[in-house]
């Protein structure tokens, strides 16, 4: 059975949100503090977490970025405010959606099973069976002893600044990089050169990897803020 963690500090808020997500078959815990929330994110194995943005001691945002950077769970925000600023802020850190305040529990627990049942599509039991030195994401494989890549079973050539990216994309699914991120993740800090060399590099990668690249599907762009590569 699925466990949930909701962090909420209004307490009338998070009890109904418990009792509907329990009705529908989710086991599901609940803290009312930003810090206490963390702690048991961390600490204890949860297959969800919605998460509040404005919370006392530490905020939405903080608990979004720690828990993104050690676990590859669905992150669901929630917030009062409408202010897009909050919603890419979220998604830059790592959250997987954002739902406004007010919304029906129904549309809460539709989000909830829409993410679950894509983490358990394309991250579950196939991936964790995966070789260490093979990655295999929906019809990308990549050998990294030959850094070798095939697109569909066939093999795909790449430049090796080209390579890199692909890996380190793929290797940090559903984070979001700008591209200074990414220049210096794949350039270096001390390279010398145009970030504009990343915007390029992401539709060559595009024109290589997508079916449709006017459409993507793998490498998606997260509006003022950079890119991601979606599971």
């Amino acid at each position: 059975m699925k466990r949930i963690l909701i962090i909420e500090d209004d307490a009338v808020i998070a009890e109904v949100q418990k009792d509907y997500l329990e009705a529908s078959g989710y086991v599901v815990d609940v803290a009312f503090s930003g810090d206490t929330g963390l702690q048991m994110a961390m600490q204890e194995e949860y297959d969800l977490l919605i998460l509040d943005l404005m919370l006392p001691k530490v905020d939405g945002f903080e608990i979004c970025k720690q828990v993104r950077s050690a676990k590859n769970i669905p992150i669901l925000l929630v917030s009062a405010k409408k202010e897009d600023v909050d919603k890419i802020r979220g998604l830059g850190l790592g959250a997987d959606d954002h739902i406004s305040k007010p919304f029906s529990l129904g549309e809460l627990v539709a989000r909830v099973k829409a993410h679950l049942a894509r983490y358990d599509r394309l991250v579950g039991d196939s991936q964790q069976r995966m070789p260490k030195d093979e990655i295999r994401i929906r019809g990308i494989r990549i050998d990294k002893l030959a850094r070798k890549v095939q697109i569909n079973g066939e093999e795909v050539v790449f430049t090796s600044k080209e390579y890199d990216l692909l890996l380190f994309l793929t290797t940090h699914p559903n984070w979001v990089f700008s591209k200074t991120e990414l220049f210096e993740k794949i350039w270096g800090l001390d390279s010398l050169g145009d970030i504009a060399t990343v915007t390029v590099h992401i539709s060559k990668l595009r024109e290589k990897i997508e079916k449709d690249p006017s459409k993507p599907q793998y490498i998606e762009t997260v509006w003022g803020v950079g890119y991601r590569f979606v599971l």
